[in-house]
Protein backbone atom coordinates (compact mmCIF):
# COMPACT_ATOMS: atom_id res chain seq x y z
CA UNK A 1 0.00 0.00 0.00
CA UNK A 2 3.01 2.32 0.27
CA UNK A 3 2.85 3.36 -3.39
CA UNK A 4 -0.81 4.27 -3.00
CA UNK A 5 -0.10 6.18 0.19
CA UNK A 6 2.40 8.36 -1.69
CA UNK A 7 -0.17 8.99 -4.42
CA UNK A 8 -2.86 9.81 -1.83
CA UNK A 9 -0.54 12.29 -0.14
CA UNK A 10 0.22 13.89 -3.49
CA UNK A 11 -3.47 14.28 -4.24
CA UNK A 12 -4.09 15.68 -0.76
CA UNK A 13 -1.40 18.29 -1.36
CA UNK A 14 -3.69 19.86 -3.97
CA UNK A 15 -6.22 22.54 -2.96
CA UNK A 16 -9.08 20.16 -3.86
CA UNK A 17 -7.79 17.71 -1.26
CA UNK A 18 -7.90 13.95 -0.78
CA UNK A 19 -8.02 13.46 3.02
CA UNK A 20 -6.81 10.27 4.66
CA UNK A 21 -9.05 8.00 6.72
CA UNK A 22 -8.54 5.86 9.81
CA UNK A 23 -9.19 2.63 7.92
CA UNK A 24 -7.34 3.38 4.67
CA UNK A 25 -10.48 3.78 2.55
CA UNK A 26 -8.69 6.33 0.38
CA UNK A 27 -5.90 3.81 -0.38
CA UNK A 28 -8.30 1.00 -1.28
CA UNK A 29 -10.06 3.27 -3.75
CA UNK A 30 -6.79 4.29 -5.40
CA UNK A 31 -5.68 0.66 -5.53
CA UNK A 32 -8.84 -0.14 -7.48
CA UNK A 33 -8.23 2.70 -9.95
CA UNK A 34 -4.45 2.62 -10.44
CA UNK A 35 -1.98 -0.18 -11.04
CA UNK A 36 1.13 0.05 -8.85
CA UNK A 37 3.17 1.27 -11.82
CA UNK A 38 0.58 3.98 -12.55
CA UNK A 39 0.46 5.03 -8.90
CA UNK A 40 4.25 5.40 -8.74
CA UNK A 41 4.28 7.64 -11.81
CA UNK A 42 1.15 9.57 -10.84
CA UNK A 43 2.65 10.51 -7.48
CA UNK A 44 5.52 12.25 -9.30
CA UNK A 45 3.50 14.37 -11.71
CA UNK A 46 3.02 18.12 -11.45
CA UNK A 47 -0.06 20.28 -11.96
CA UNK A 48 1.72 22.00 -14.83
CA UNK A 49 1.61 19.96 -18.04
CA UNK A 50 4.98 18.52 -19.03
CA UNK A 51 6.00 16.53 -22.08
CA UNK A 52 6.60 12.83 -21.58
CA UNK A 53 10.30 13.29 -22.39
CA UNK A 54 10.68 15.99 -19.72
CA UNK A 55 8.90 13.78 -17.18
CA UNK A 56 11.05 10.78 -18.10
CA UNK A 57 14.26 12.80 -17.83
CA UNK A 58 13.22 14.37 -14.53
CA UNK A 59 12.43 10.95 -13.04
CA UNK A 60 15.27 9.00 -14.67
CA UNK A 61 12.84 6.76 -16.58
CA UNK A 62 12.87 5.23 -20.05
CA UNK A 63 11.28 7.78 -22.42
CA UNK A 64 9.35 5.32 -24.59
CA UNK A 65 7.91 3.39 -21.64
CA UNK A 66 7.03 6.61 -19.82
CA UNK A 67 5.18 8.05 -22.81
CA UNK A 68 3.24 4.81 -23.28
CA UNK A 69 2.22 4.69 -19.62
CA UNK A 70 1.24 8.37 -19.54
CA UNK A 71 -0.96 7.96 -22.62
CA UNK A 72 -2.59 4.91 -21.04
CA UNK A 73 -3.30 6.81 -17.81
CA UNK A 74 -4.71 9.83 -19.68
CA UNK A 75 -7.03 7.61 -21.72
CA UNK A 76 -8.35 6.12 -18.48
CA UNK A 77 -8.96 9.55 -16.93
CA UNK A 78 -6.32 9.14 -14.22
CA UNK A 79 -4.24 12.17 -15.24
CA UNK A 80 -4.82 15.23 -17.41
CA UNK A 81 -3.36 15.77 -20.85
CA UNK A 82 -3.28 18.64 -23.30
CA UNK A 83 -1.44 20.59 -25.95
CA UNK A 84 1.64 22.48 -24.79
CA UNK A 85 4.26 24.42 -26.67
CA UNK A 86 6.09 22.02 -28.89
CA UNK A 87 3.80 19.04 -28.44
CA UNK A 88 1.66 17.28 -25.88
CA UNK A 89 1.82 17.35 -22.11
CA UNK A 90 0.62 15.39 -19.07
CA UNK A 91 -0.10 16.44 -15.51
CA UNK A 92 -1.60 15.65 -12.14
CA UNK A 93 -5.40 15.56 -11.92
CA UNK A 94 -7.29 16.20 -8.66
CA UNK A 95 -9.44 13.38 -7.36
CA UNK A 96 -12.58 15.55 -7.47
CA UNK A 97 -13.53 17.23 -9.68
CA UNK A 98 -11.26 15.14 -11.88
CA UNK A 99 -10.23 11.49 -11.60
CA UNK A 100 -13.50 10.28 -10.11
CA UNK A 101 -15.76 12.00 -12.64
CA UNK A 102 -13.81 10.49 -15.53
CA UNK A 103 -14.53 6.92 -14.33
CA UNK A 104 -18.18 6.78 -15.48
CA UNK A 105 -17.51 4.00 -17.99
CA UNK A 106 -15.57 1.98 -15.42
CA UNK A 107 -17.96 2.35 -12.50
CA UNK A 108 -19.35 -0.89 -11.09
CA UNK A 109 -20.73 -2.12 -7.78
CA UNK A 110 -17.29 -2.66 -6.24
CA UNK A 111 -16.02 0.78 -7.14
CA UNK A 112 -19.31 2.31 -5.94
CA UNK A 113 -18.88 0.64 -2.56
CA UNK A 114 -15.25 1.75 -2.27
CA UNK A 115 -16.20 5.32 -3.12
CA UNK A 116 -19.12 5.32 -0.68
CA UNK A 117 -16.87 4.12 2.13
CA UNK A 118 -14.45 6.92 1.41
CA UNK A 119 -17.22 9.48 0.96
CA UNK A 120 -18.79 8.78 4.33
CA UNK A 121 -15.46 8.89 6.17
CA UNK A 122 -13.60 11.79 4.59
CA UNK A 123 -15.38 13.62 1.79
CA UNK A 124 -16.91 16.13 4.16
CA UNK A 125 -13.44 17.47 4.92
CA UNK A 126 -13.13 18.51 1.27
CA UNK A 127 -16.53 20.20 1.25
CA UNK A 128 -16.21 22.39 4.35
CA UNK A 129 -13.38 24.53 3.00
CA UNK A 130 -13.83 27.90 1.30
CA UNK A 131 -13.81 28.81 -1.51
CA UNK A 132 -16.14 25.95 -2.30
CA UNK A 133 -15.47 23.52 -5.15
CA UNK A 134 -18.76 24.26 -6.92
CA UNK A 135 -20.77 27.40 -7.60
CA UNK A 136 -24.47 27.53 -8.45
CA UNK A 137 -25.55 29.12 -11.73
CA UNK A 138 -29.27 29.93 -11.90
CA UNK A 139 -31.77 28.56 -14.39
CA UNK A 140 -31.67 31.27 -17.03
CA UNK A 141 -35.31 32.35 -17.41
CA UNK A 142 -35.68 32.82 -13.65
CA UNK A 143 -33.68 36.05 -13.31
CA UNK A 144 -35.38 39.44 -13.28
CA UNK A 145 -34.94 40.76 -16.83
CA UNK A 146 -34.02 44.24 -15.57
CA UNK A 147 -30.90 42.97 -13.81
CA UNK A 148 -27.37 43.21 -15.17
CA UNK A 149 -25.95 39.68 -15.30
CA UNK A 150 -22.26 38.87 -15.65
CA UNK A 151 -21.36 36.26 -18.32
CA UNK A 152 -20.20 33.78 -15.67
CA UNK A 153 -23.63 34.10 -13.98
CA UNK A 154 -25.59 33.25 -17.14
CA UNK A 155 -25.76 29.55 -17.92
CA UNK A 156 -26.86 30.16 -21.51
CA UNK A 157 -23.95 32.52 -22.16
CA UNK A 158 -21.54 29.97 -20.69
CA UNK A 159 -22.74 27.27 -23.08
CA UNK A 160 -22.99 29.54 -26.13
CA UNK A 161 -19.46 30.82 -25.54
CA UNK A 162 -17.95 27.41 -26.30
CA UNK A 163 -16.92 25.70 -29.57
CA UNK A 164 -17.51 22.05 -28.60
CA UNK A 165 -20.12 20.38 -26.40
CA UNK A 166 -20.56 16.91 -24.98
CA UNK A 167 -22.58 14.93 -22.46
CA UNK A 168 -22.01 11.88 -20.28
CA UNK A 169 -24.02 9.96 -17.71
CA UNK A 170 -23.89 11.39 -14.21
CA UNK A 171 -21.46 9.22 -12.25
CA UNK A 172 -23.09 10.25 -8.96
CA UNK A 173 -26.51 8.87 -9.93
CA UNK A 174 -24.96 5.72 -11.34
CA UNK A 175 -22.95 5.24 -8.15
CA UNK A 176 -26.03 5.62 -5.97
CA UNK A 177 -27.97 3.21 -8.17
CA UNK A 178 -25.24 0.59 -7.64
CA UNK A 179 -25.61 1.24 -3.90
CA UNK A 180 -29.34 0.49 -4.11
CA UNK A 181 -30.39 4.16 -3.86
CA UNK A 182 -31.45 5.17 -7.38
CA UNK A 183 -33.14 8.53 -7.87
CA UNK A 184 -35.65 9.52 -10.53
CA UNK A 185 -33.57 12.28 -12.12
CA UNK A 186 -32.16 11.76 -15.64
CA UNK A 187 -28.71 10.29 -16.10
CA UNK A 188 -27.50 11.79 -19.37
CA UNK A 189 -27.18 15.41 -18.26
CA UNK A 190 -23.56 15.72 -17.15
CA UNK A 191 -22.30 18.41 -19.53
CA UNK A 192 -18.80 19.23 -20.70
CA UNK A 193 -17.55 21.76 -23.24
CA UNK A 194 -14.42 23.18 -24.78
CA UNK A 195 -13.21 26.29 -26.57
CA UNK A 196 -11.54 23.99 -29.12
CA UNK A 197 -13.72 22.89 -32.07
CA UNK A 198 -14.26 19.15 -32.43
CA UNK A 199 -12.91 18.37 -28.97
CA UNK A 200 -15.19 15.35 -28.45
CA UNK A 201 -15.53 14.05 -32.01
CA UNK A 202 -13.33 11.01 -31.34
CA UNK A 203 -14.01 10.58 -27.63
CA UNK A 204 -14.87 7.11 -26.35
CA UNK A 205 -16.35 8.47 -23.10
CA UNK A 206 -18.15 11.70 -24.09
CA UNK A 207 -21.01 11.90 -26.58
CA UNK A 208 -20.43 14.93 -28.81
CA UNK A 209 -23.31 17.38 -29.14
CA UNK A 210 -24.20 20.39 -31.25
CA UNK A 211 -24.93 23.71 -29.56
CA UNK A 212 -28.66 23.14 -29.97
CA UNK A 213 -28.38 19.67 -28.42
CA UNK A 214 -26.38 21.07 -25.50
CA UNK A 215 -29.01 23.73 -24.87
CA UNK A 216 -31.68 21.02 -25.02
CA UNK A 217 -29.75 19.00 -22.42
CA UNK A 218 -29.59 22.09 -20.23
CA UNK A 219 -33.36 22.55 -20.54
CA UNK A 220 -33.94 18.87 -19.82
CA UNK A 221 -31.99 19.21 -16.58
CA UNK A 222 -33.87 22.37 -15.59
CA UNK A 223 -37.24 20.73 -16.33
CA UNK A 224 -36.23 17.82 -14.09
CA UNK A 225 -35.57 20.21 -11.20
CA UNK A 226 -31.79 19.81 -11.23
CA UNK A 227 -29.41 22.49 -9.97
CA UNK A 228 -26.83 23.86 -12.43
CA UNK A 229 -23.39 24.07 -10.84
CA UNK A 230 -19.95 24.80 -12.26
CA UNK A 231 -16.41 25.14 -10.94
CA UNK A 232 -16.12 28.11 -8.60
CA UNK A 233 -14.28 30.48 -10.93
CA UNK A 234 -15.26 32.92 -13.65
CA UNK A 235 -13.02 31.88 -16.54
CA UNK A 236 -11.95 28.54 -17.93
CA UNK A 237 -15.23 26.76 -17.17
CA UNK A 238 -15.44 23.34 -18.81
CA UNK A 239 -18.40 21.53 -17.29
CA UNK A 240 -21.88 21.93 -15.85
CA UNK A 241 -23.00 19.45 -13.23
CA UNK A 242 -26.77 19.16 -13.03
CA UNK A 243 -27.10 18.17 -9.40
CA UNK A 244 -29.56 16.79 -6.87
CA UNK A 245 -29.30 16.34 -3.11
CA UNK A 246 -30.28 12.66 -3.44
CA UNK A 247 -27.23 11.56 -5.47
CA UNK A 248 -24.72 14.35 -6.14
CA UNK A 249 -21.47 13.94 -4.23
CA UNK A 250 -21.39 17.69 -3.60
CA UNK A 251 -25.04 18.31 -2.69
CA UNK A 252 -25.23 15.20 -0.54
CA UNK A 253 -22.96 17.25 1.70
CA UNK A 254 -26.11 19.17 2.60
CA UNK A 255 -28.63 16.35 2.77
CA UNK A 256 -26.41 13.74 4.46
CA UNK A 257 -23.40 15.45 6.00
CA UNK A 258 -25.15 18.59 7.23
CA UNK A 259 -22.78 21.08 5.56
CA UNK A 260 -24.90 24.19 4.99
CA UNK A 261 -22.53 26.07 2.63
CA UNK A 262 -21.35 23.10 0.60
CA UNK A 263 -21.70 25.11 -2.63
CA UNK A 264 -21.12 28.77 -3.37
CA UNK A 265 -24.46 30.47 -3.90
CA UNK A 266 -25.20 32.38 -7.07
CA UNK A 267 -25.39 36.17 -6.94
CA UNK A 268 -29.16 35.91 -6.71
CA UNK A 269 -31.81 34.98 -4.19
CA UNK A 270 -35.45 34.00 -4.61
CA UNK A 271 -38.16 36.58 -4.06
CA UNK A 272 -41.92 36.13 -3.62
CA UNK A 273 -44.55 38.54 -4.91
CA UNK A 274 -47.07 38.28 -2.08
CA UNK A 275 -49.88 39.66 -4.24
CA UNK A 276 -49.46 36.89 -6.83
CA UNK A 277 -48.72 33.93 -4.51
CA UNK A 278 -51.75 31.65 -4.17
CA UNK A 279 -50.23 29.50 -1.44
CA UNK A 280 -50.48 26.35 -3.58
CA UNK A 281 -47.08 25.06 -2.32
CA UNK A 282 -46.18 23.63 -5.75
CA UNK A 283 -42.74 25.25 -5.58
CA UNK A 284 -41.76 23.54 -2.32
CA UNK A 285 -41.20 20.12 -3.87
CA UNK A 286 -38.64 21.60 -6.29
CA UNK A 287 -36.52 23.28 -3.61
CA UNK A 288 -33.67 20.97 -2.63
CA UNK A 289 -32.40 23.28 0.09
CA UNK A 290 -35.49 23.64 2.34
CA UNK A 291 -35.50 27.39 1.66
CA UNK A 292 -39.26 27.71 1.09
CA UNK A 293 -41.95 27.63 3.79
CA UNK A 294 -45.52 28.89 4.18
CA UNK A 295 -46.13 31.70 6.64
CA UNK A 296 -49.18 32.01 8.89
CA UNK A 297 -51.08 33.92 6.21
CA UNK A 298 -50.64 31.16 3.64
CA UNK A 299 -48.00 32.96 1.59
CA UNK A 300 -44.67 31.46 0.57
CA UNK A 301 -41.58 32.87 2.26
CA UNK A 302 -37.88 32.48 1.38
CA UNK A 303 -35.09 31.75 3.84
CA UNK A 304 -32.33 33.79 2.18
CA UNK A 305 -29.61 31.94 4.13
CA UNK A 306 -30.73 28.57 2.77
CA UNK A 307 -31.57 29.75 -0.75
CA UNK A 308 -28.61 29.24 -3.12
CA UNK A 309 -30.20 31.18 -5.96
CA UNK A 310 -30.57 28.23 -8.31
CA UNK A 311 -34.01 29.29 -9.56
CA UNK A 312 -35.16 25.68 -9.99
CA UNK A 313 -38.51 26.35 -8.31
CA UNK A 314 -39.32 29.51 -10.28
CA UNK A 315 -40.58 28.01 -13.58
CA UNK A 316 -42.89 25.70 -11.63
CA UNK A 317 -44.91 28.56 -10.11
CA UNK A 318 -48.08 28.81 -12.24
CA UNK A 319 -48.85 32.20 -10.69
CA UNK A 320 -45.43 33.61 -11.66
CA UNK A 321 -45.00 34.81 -8.10
CA UNK A 322 -41.33 33.82 -7.86
CA UNK A 323 -38.29 35.47 -9.39
CA UNK A 324 -34.59 35.81 -8.69
CA UNK A 325 -33.23 39.16 -7.58
CA UNK A 326 -29.68 40.30 -6.79
CA UNK A 327 -28.44 39.61 -3.29
CA UNK A 328 -27.64 42.71 -1.28
CA UNK A 329 -24.13 41.50 -0.56
CA UNK A 330 -22.28 39.34 -3.08
CA UNK A 331 -18.69 38.26 -3.56
CA UNK A 332 -17.48 37.55 -7.06
CA UNK A 333 -15.88 34.12 -7.50
CA UNK A 334 -12.14 33.87 -8.19
CA UNK A 335 -11.42 34.87 -11.79
CA UNK A 336 -9.35 31.85 -12.83
CA UNK A 337 -8.89 28.32 -11.53
CA UNK A 338 -5.37 29.36 -10.55
CA UNK A 339 -6.82 32.18 -8.43
CA UNK A 340 -9.20 29.68 -6.81
CA UNK A 341 -6.33 27.33 -6.00
CA UNK A 342 -4.25 30.14 -4.54
CA UNK A 343 -7.06 31.22 -2.19
CA UNK A 344 -7.82 27.69 -1.07
CA UNK A 345 -4.16 26.72 -0.69
CA UNK A 346 -3.54 29.75 1.52
CA UNK A 347 -6.40 28.76 3.81
CA UNK A 348 -5.13 25.18 4.00
CA UNK A 349 -1.50 26.18 4.49
CA UNK A 350 -0.40 24.42 1.30
CA UNK A 351 2.62 25.37 -0.80
CA UNK A 352 1.49 25.12 -4.43
CA UNK A 353 5.07 25.45 -5.66
CA UNK A 354 5.62 21.87 -4.45
CA UNK A 355 3.10 20.54 -6.99
CA UNK A 356 3.36 23.02 -9.87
Amino acid sequence: MEVYKRLAQRLDSLPQGYPETDDGSELKLLEYLFTEEEAVLGAELKLTLESSSVIAERLGRDKKETRSLLKQMAQRGLIKAGVIEGGFGFGLLPFAVGIYEFQTGRLDEEMSRLFENYYQKAFGKMLTISPQIHRVVPVNETIDTDLAVEPYENVIDIVKGMKSWGVTDCICRRQQAFMGNPCEHPLDVCMTFSERPGAYDNSSTVRAQTLDEALATLQKAADAGLVHSVSNNQEGLWYICNCCTCSCGILRGISELGIADVVASSSFVNSVDRDDCSGCEACIEYCQFDALTMDDSGIMTVNSLRCVGCGVCVPHCDMEALTLIKREVTEAPPVTEEDWMEKRAKLLGLDLDQVR
